[in-house]
C-alpha cells in the first residue's frame, strides 16, 4: 500500500471506521519525502529506534527499512487494525499500545534493543504534548543517542534558539543543557492529513554525554530557569523574587558579582550566567 497516497489512506481509514480525534492532536504525516528524510537522519542498520505516535505507520515503515529494530508506542488503541495492515510486511517492528509518558521506556529499551549498537527516538509528535515528551525523554536520561522529531515550526524555533536571545525560553535552556540541537528542515502543513493550521519542522537533538555546564545543584538550577522566564516582561530580579521568594537584595548582589546589572531580563542570560547565578543564590 502507498502510505503517502491520500485516496488510499482515506479509503483505508474509512474501511476501518476510523475518525480523527482532535483531543489526541491527530494529524497523520503523508508526504512521500518527509518520512524517508526523517528516518535517514535518525538511524542506520545498527540502530534500535523507539517511535512515539506512529499514526497509520508512514514513518514507521521508513524506519523499518533503515533500522535494525523499531518499537513504536501508540496511545490510540483504535489504530491497531490499521497498523496490522500497513505494517504487515515490517518484520522488525513491534507495536506497543499505551501512553509513552507513563510507560517504563528504560525497560522497553533494555528488553528490545539489547543487541543494537545504539538507540534513537524518532516521532511525529502531537503539538499539544511536544515539550512534555521532549523533556521527559531528556530528563529520564535514557540510553539514547539522538531524538529526531517533527514539531510545530514555532516550537522548533523555540527549542533550537540560542540561549540569551529573545526567542529562547525555559525549555530552550533545558534542551541546551542536555543536547546539541538543530532544525533539519521545515515541513508545510499540506504534508498532513488532516492539514493543521500551522507549518512544522523536523529537529534533531544529539544527547550530550555530560551536561553543557556544571551546576552545584541541578534541581535548584532548573527552578531558577523556570523562574527567569515566568514573567518575561519583568526584570530577572522581580520575576525570580516573585516566583521563588528570594530577597531582591540577594539577587542584585549575585548579579553584580557575575558582572550583570540589576535591570537584566532572564531571557538575556547565557547558560553560563544562569549557572553562576544559580550557584550563588
Amino acid at each position: 500500500m502507498n502510505l503517502s497516497d491520500i485516496s488510499s489512506i482515506k479509503k483505508l481509514l474509512s474501511s476501518q471506521g476510523f475518525s480523527f480525534k482532535k483531543s489526541l492532536g491527530q494529524n497523520f504525516l503523508i508526504d512521500s519525502t518527509v518520512c524517508p528524510a526523517m528516518a535517514e537522519a535518525a538511524c542506520d542498520e545498527n540502530t534500535g529506534v523507539l517511535e512515539i505516535g506512529p499514526g497509520i505507520g508512514v514513518l514507521t515503515e521508513q524506519l523499518s527499512k533503515r533500522a535494525k529494530k523499531v518499537v513504536t508506542i501508540e496511545l490510540d488503541q483504535r489504530l491497531e487494525k490499521i497498523l496490522n495492515i500497513t505494517l504487515k510486511e515490517c518484520d522488525n517492528v513491534k507495536v506497543i499500545f499505551g501512553d509513552a509518558m507513563k510507560l517504563d521506556l528504560s525497560k522497553i529499551i533494555a528488553e528490545n534493543f539489547f543487541d543494537c549498537e545504539k538507540v534513537a527516538v524518532c516521532a511525529n509528535l502531537p503539538y499539544y504534548i511536544t515539550s512534555p515528551i521532549v523533556m521527559m525523554l531528556l530528563e529520564s536520561r535514557l540510553p539514547i543517542d539522538n531524538i529526531t522529531v517533527m514539531v510545530q515550526l514555532e516550537a522548533a524555533q523555540r527549542l533550537c534558539a540560542q540561549v540569551g536571545t529573545r526567542d529562547s525560553g525555559a525549555v530552550t535552556v533545558a534542551v541546551t543543557y542536555y543536547a546539541e540541537k538543530e532544525i533539519l528542515f521545515e515541513v508545510n502543513r499540506e504534508s498532513f492529513l488532516p492539514s493543521p493550521n500551522v507549518d512544522s519542522a523536523v529537529i534533531q537533538l544529539k544527547i550530550r554525554k555530560e551536561p553543557v555546564i556544571k551546576v552545584n545543584n541541578e534541581e535548584k538550577f532548573f527552578r531558577l530557569v523556570k523562574a527567569c522566564f515566568a514573567q518575561r516582561r519583568k526584570t530577572l530580579v522581580n520575576t525570580v523574587s516573585n516566583t521563588l521568594g528570594i530577597d531582591k537584595s540577594v539577587l542584585k548582589n549575585a548579579l553584580l558579582e557575575i558582572g550583570l546589572t540589576e535591570t537584566v531580563r532572564g531571557e538575556q542570560l547565557s547558560m553560563e550566567e544562569i549557572a553562576q547565578l544559580s550557584d550563588k543564590i
